[in-house]
Formats: C-alpha cells, structure tokens, sequence
C-alpha cells in the first residue's frame, strides 16, 4: 500500500476504477469532493495487484480528509469490481483509521451490503445518510412565484464569489462540509467544464444577497439540484421553494431528461419539500463513524 501524490497516468487509472465500480455497483463510487480533489491534486492510498505501485495496475483507492478543528477526519474507499473479496477495503479502512489517529467518518456510497458489512465488523456504526431523489424533468412544475421586495437573477463569474460565500457560510453553518467552502472551491468548481453561470440562481433583497441555488448538467446528461442555500434572516420569504423552481425550470427547459438531487436524511423539511415537488428516493449514501 502506498501514499503520495499520484502521476497523471496513476490518476486515470483511479479514475478508471471508480468508474468501473459504479457502472458495478449502480452507485458513484466516489464522491465530487473526492473527484476534484483527485484531479487537482492526485494524492490518495493505493494498492496494486501485484504490491509494487509503479510496476502493477492499481485496484483500490482510499480518500482521507485530515480532520479540522470543526471536524474529524472523513475518508472514502472504493476497491474494483473484479477484485474485492481479498481484503483490500478492510486494509484501505484499516490504514485510514490509523493515519486518522482519532474519531473517523467514512461514506459508503450506495448502501451496498458488502460496506455495512464490513463497517460493522470493524466496529463502525450507520451515523448519517444522504439521499440522493430523483424526478422526471418533463412531469408538471407549479409556476415560480417571487415575494415582493424579492429579485431573481444569475450568477456572475469575478463579482459574486464573496457574497455567495458569507451566504452559504450563515445557510450550512451547521453542516461543515458545505459551509467550510472557501473561494478556491468554488473557483475549482468555476474551472469544471460543466459549470453554468446563466444555472446559478440568485435571490436577493434590499440587504443584498438573500439566497441561491446553483444547478448542474452532468456529462450524462442529468441535471441537478447542486446546492440550494437561504440566508437564515431572510428565511420566512419562500425562498427555498421560489430558488428550487427556478432551477427546476431551468434545467427542465435545457432538455434534461431526469433531475436529481442530495438531501440528509435528518433534514425532515428539506425531505418534504422535495416528495411534493416530484422527487422520490433513488439512492442512498451512509456515512459510518466510531
């Protein structure tokens, strides 16, 4: 097993695995944070097949976020279809725990058996799920009603960066892994072939930026609900649901065939919100931790 940073041709090898392991397991193997933090910086655990990490193909990846002063560590592992059963996601869990030295988190994308299995055999316990819910983007959506005093429009690329930063900050405060964002993760996602200002939805008030929401069109063609954000002093207006439909219109209007969309699964009202504009569950992602 190996750690340090990856060359190109190693990272489009993890790149191929995770992608034959979705394709696999019907389920992204790795996570966008993930993915761009590969692509950007090409730092992870491998094993090979044949032990030697230059000299053999390699068949598992393990991603590890140090912990934070507001965070513990988080790690993601994904070992290829054609070679699990041979230890090496227990030895990928079993090395990130140890360079962790203290509480970790740990996704498993798609709730697959094999990863509660193996979660719970190590001692990891189901601490969070994430539902990814999916609607067809042809069904009926209600019109887009905007609240007196309230203005809609899009996003501009070297102006608002700032003040959508202060907003998702006060939005996610209680949710570290969005409200963390800093501006070099939005200029990363800037940078993305798919990224869309006229998708980026703005709503705002005479205190300025009330709040947002950021759509995607993946290269497959699905749109998504990225990330939907309201200030909390502006909460009160409708603005979840106003930003949402924007949105919805929007890329329904682009010609997606379905939209999908992550939710926690704590997030009760969020969760509602959804099922009434047409969403149902498609997937789910579990985090295990100690």
């Amino acid at each position: 097993m190996s750690e340090a940073p990856l060359t190109e041709s190693q990272i489009a090898e993890v790149l191929a695995l995770a992608e034959a392991a979705t394709a696999a397991d019907g389920a992204g193997a790795l996570s966008e944070h993930a993915l761009l933090r590969l692509r950007n910086g090409g730092h992870g655990l491998v094993i090979t097949d044949g032990g030697d990490r230059d000299a053999a193909g390699i068949v598992a990846y393990a991603h590890l976020d140090p912990a934070t002063a507001e965070e513990s560590a988080a790690a993601e592992l994904v070992v290829h279809p054609g070679h699990r059963g041979r230890g090496y996601g227990r030895a990928l869990l079993r090395t990130v725990r140890e360079r962790a030295a203290g509480p970790l988190r740990v996704w498993a994308h798609g709730d697959l058996p094999a990863a509660a299995k193996l979660a719970e055999s190590e001692g990891l316990r189901r601490v969070r799920a994430l539902y990814q819910m999916r609607r067809p983007a042809a069904d009926p959506l209600p019109e887009t009603e905007v609240a007196d005093g309230v203005r809609l429009r899009t996003f501009v690329p070297g102006q608002d960066e700032a003040a959508w930063l202060r907003v998702n900050g006060r939005a996610f405060a209680d949710h570290p892994e969005q409200g963390a964002w800093t501006l070099d993760d939005v200029r990363q996602r800037e940078a993305e072939s798919w990224f869309d200002p006229s998708g980026f939805f703005l709503a705002e008030n005479d205190r300025g930026l009330a709040g947002f929401h950021w759509t995607k069109i993946h290269p497959d063609g699905l749109g998504e609900v990225y990330v939907v954000g309201v200030d909390p002093d502006a909460q009160g207006l409708g603005l979840g649901r106003t930003l949402t439909l924007a949105g919805l219109h929007h890329l329904r209007d682009r010609g997606v065939p379905a939209i999908l969309l992550y939710v926690d699964e704590s997030n009760t009202a969020a969760v509602r919100l959804y099922e009434s504009l047409g969403f149902t569950r498609h997937t789910v992602d579990v985090m295990y931790g100690t």
